[in-house]
């Protein structure tokens, strides 16, 4: 784990939580046992990339995948008003700084947009199947975009992508988990440990997208308890809380100027 972390923060991913000072160092120190604690006591084992039978909630959601599908085609018609994804979480600017990856939040680690959520009422719905949902989003890359090799912050969530719009140019559009290359499919989940080393593309000349959601890992006791203060704990760290501000901001900027949002 000292090396993972090590790792992490050479490529510019530091714990969200993490700022300078005794107390961030503190809750530093408490994220990194819960870390441990998590491995220990997965109640799912710990492989870069799960079956998705594992989470049956995960068959019931691609079942109704066009639903999303067709609220996302609403979506995509301004995609070019959508933000950044580093414009929303400035830490994401440590490995991607431009505009080809944007994105369409529905929630995230305590805060949800109202306005996503009644412009994707079927979205939700199926969200709301997701045990321990903590942030949830359209994820879209724009063509060429290539995002470059990277950790999550913290082991105590898992990562469900759900593709909705796939290129069909096989070998150009694909994710890497570990030493594992997958591609994403239409209406098919891919779930993964985002704090294995990942990357991913999009070479084709076509728009890709994935439903983008993060949920709590399983895990048994003592695990249960820590994990979940520590995603409570998130809450009111400067990563989500200024992501929250950015992306109200956005909202107010574009949902005001748009006679649907009245």
């Amino acid at each position: 784990m000292t090396e993972v972390r090590q790792q992490r923060r050479t490529a510019g991913l530091d714990d969200p939580m993490s700022r300078p000072g005794p107390a961030a160092r503190a809750v530093q120190a408490v994220v990194e046992r819960a870390e441990d604690l998590n491995l220990r006591y997965s109640a799912v084992g710990n492989p870069p990339v799960y079956a998705n039978d594992v989470f049956a909630w995960s068959r019931e959601i691609e079942a109704e995948w066009r639903l999303i599908r067709r609220e996302l085609d609403g979506i995509m018609q301004w995609k070019d008003a959508l933000p950044a994804f580093h414009q929303i979480a400035s830490e994401v600017s440590a490995i991607s700084a431009d505009q080809s990856w944007k994105t369409f939040m529905l929630c995230g680690y305590g805060f949800r947009s109202e306005e996503a959520i009644r412009r994707c009422p079927e979205t939700w719905r199926l969200l709301r199947k997701v045990p321990g949902l903590k942030s949830a989003m359209f994820s879209i890359f724009e063509p060429g975009k290539h995002l470059a090799p990277h950790r999550g912050p913290y082991n105590g969530v898992l990562r469900f992508h759900l593709g909705l719009i796939v290129p069909d140019q096989p070998g150009r559009v694909g994710i890497r988990i570990a030493d594992q290359v997958h591609r994403w499919r239409e209406g098919e989940a891919l779930i993964f440990d985002d704090a294995y080393e990942h990357e991913a593309w999009n070479h084709s000349d076509e728009v890709r997208v994935v439903l983008f959601v993060d949920f709590e890992k399983p895990t048994r006791f003592p695990a249960r308890l820590t994990n979940k203060a520590v995603l409570e704990l998130a809450l009111f760290t400067p990563f989500v809380r200024e992501g929250y501000q950015a992306h109200k901001a956005w909202e107010k900027l574009v949902y005001g100027a748009d006679p649907a949002s009245r």
